[in-house]
């Protein structure tokens, strides 16, 4: 959605039609709210509309926040990807601790950024598998994996791995009995 006044707070964009982005989004907001209900992140599904996309960042592709996380900070600018990650990561306070491994260098490197940024690159291929079909089809290295799991649920099938029926503590027998017209004694038969 546009913003009419001046932005305070990251927005991080999401695909609402992405179970897994659905999650990770809702786990956020759950985690972005203090004790007094403020927010420090602010979840907006990226929809159907680029109008309304470019209105937040002109640089802003809707293809592009399909394809991958997109964070808009306040100053105006875009973290995409690993990055991302890591700003949302620093932004919420339970995470804040992890998020300061993140900015450590080394010899010019920041490896646990970069082990960030590798695993959000696999989640990212790996989201078709997942069943998002908005997400596109599995990269040319998962082709393999989503083959061999579309083969699984066909030799499979629901009827070898039936769910389990349950049924409470605190039924009584008389409860499972069938309401039928019959006596007790004659239901016992």
């Amino acid at each position: 959605m546009p913003q009419t006044q001046k932005q305070t707070k990251p927005i991080l964009l999401f695909n609402d039609e992405c179970g897994v982005c659905r999650r990770i989004a809702g786990w956020v907001k759950k985690s972005a709210r203090n004790n007094s209900g403020e927010t420090s992140i602010i979840e907006e599904p990226i929809g159907d509309d680029p109008e309304v996309l470019r209105a937040l960042n002109p640089d802003l592709d809707i293809w592009d926040a399909y394809a991958t996380i997109h964070l808009l900070m306040p100053d105006g600018s875009m973290k995409v990807g690993g990055e991302a990650v890591a700003e949302v990561l620093r932004s919420l306070s339970n995470t804040k601790w992890l998020a300061q491994s993140f900015t450590l260098s080394m010899f010019g490197f920041r490896p646990f950024q970069m082990i960030l940024s590798l695993g959000y690159a696999i989640l990212a291929d790996a989201r078709p598998l997942f069943g998002c079909e908005s997400c596109g089809t599995p990269s040319l290295w998962l082709k393999p994996v989503a083959w061999i799991t579309k083969w699984a649920k066909t030799v499979s099938g629901e009827r070898h791995f039936p769910r389990p029926n349950f049924t409470s503590l605190a039924v009584t027998p008389r409860q499972l009995q069938p309401a039928t017209g019959l006596p007790p004694q004659a239901r016992q038969l």
